[in-house]
């Protein structure tokens, strides 16, 4: 079974949320707006495939309607490669949900959850 992952850059912090499909969640981070290397998005989608011994489907999901913040930080983060046997990476432009709603003490994840069922789950 793969690992969904969904991977929101904002202006303040990018959150992370990986789930064995969308039932069971294995991840939920909130990190700096900017990694401090440029490996660091390839780096922690290995390690997740390698930790659990399956292969990660993941998106980067950015806002268009935005400044425009997300999309450079997105081009920033996005490896221009194909699939690896590890992870699949791929970039969605999204919108954010209208009402939010606190999961777990970790703030809003509701966003992330649609974005693995709509782009991840394709």
């Amino acid at each position: 079974m793969a690992i969904w992952m969904a991977i929101r850059p904002g202006s303040t912090e990018t959150r992370i949320l990986a789930t064995y499909r969308a039932q069971q969640t294995l991840l939920k981070a909130r990190l700096a707006v900017r990694p401090a290397h440029p490996r660091a998005l390839p780096a922690l989608l290995e390690a997740l495939a390698l930790w659990e011994g399956e292969q990660v489907r993941a998106v980067l999901g950015v806002d268009a309607s935005v400044d425009g913040h997300a999309w450079r930080l997105a081009n920033d983060l996005f490896p221009l490669h194909e699939p690896t046997p590890l992870y699949q990476l791929d970039l969605a432009d999204v919108r954010r949900p209208k009402r939010r709603e606190a999961i777990d003490g970790m703030g809003d994840f509701r966003d992330l959850r649609q974005l693995l069922l709509f782009e991840v789950a394709r």
